[in-house]
């Protein structure tokens, strides 16, 4: 992949198999070319968050690399939740998959589609327990992920064993 960057992935589902939702997305991200080398973390039961009355999730990260040029990158991640069977309800309702993009290399992107890195990856301990994992040492905003999720929120955020 000529031109690759790191990238992460965050992965989110609480409708169906959730487990499996997740596992395909991330097989999918590499299928369609749109990642390679992705590392997954450990999966997490966690509580739905948004104030939307719903099921708990199961979310997880994964960082890889990718060529893709962001505003591709994100069109091409929405297609494999279109794929999975995501569609657009309720903000931070219910889903199949949601797939967030956390960052791109070093890009700093501000656009009303898509925020690189992500606005709110600092600040959500069921993104940062997952991609601490992953990238413990990776620098975003000028902090640590590890240390960003040392400090989070983590109530509720439970490691899976393979249950759905």
């Amino acid at each position: 992949m000529r031109g690759a960057v790191e990238v992460a992935f965050q992965f989110g589902s609480n409708v169906g198999d959730k487990v499996d939702n997740v596992a395909r997305a991330a097989r999918l991200l590499e299928a369609a070319g749109i990642a390679r080398d992705l590392r997954l973390s450990t999966l997490y039961r966690t509580p739905p968050w948004g104030g939307v009355p719903q099921d708990w999730f199961v979310n997880a990260c994964a960082v890889g690399m990718t060529a893709l040029p962001p505003r591709d990158l994100l069109r091409r991640v929405k297609a494999v939740e279109v794929a999975l069977g995501r569609v657009e309800t309720v903000r931070w309702g219910p889903r199949v998959i949601d797939i967030d993009i956390l960052y791109r290399g070093e890009d700093s992107v501000d656009t009303p589609e898509l925020t690189l890195p992500h606005r709110d990856v600092l600040n959500r301990g069921f993104v940062l327990v997952p991609l601490a994992e992953l990238v413990p040492e990776r620098i975003i905003r000028g902090v640590r992920i590890a240390d960003a999720a040392a400090r989070a929120d983590v109530a509720g955020i439970v490691r899976l064993s393979g249950e759905s």
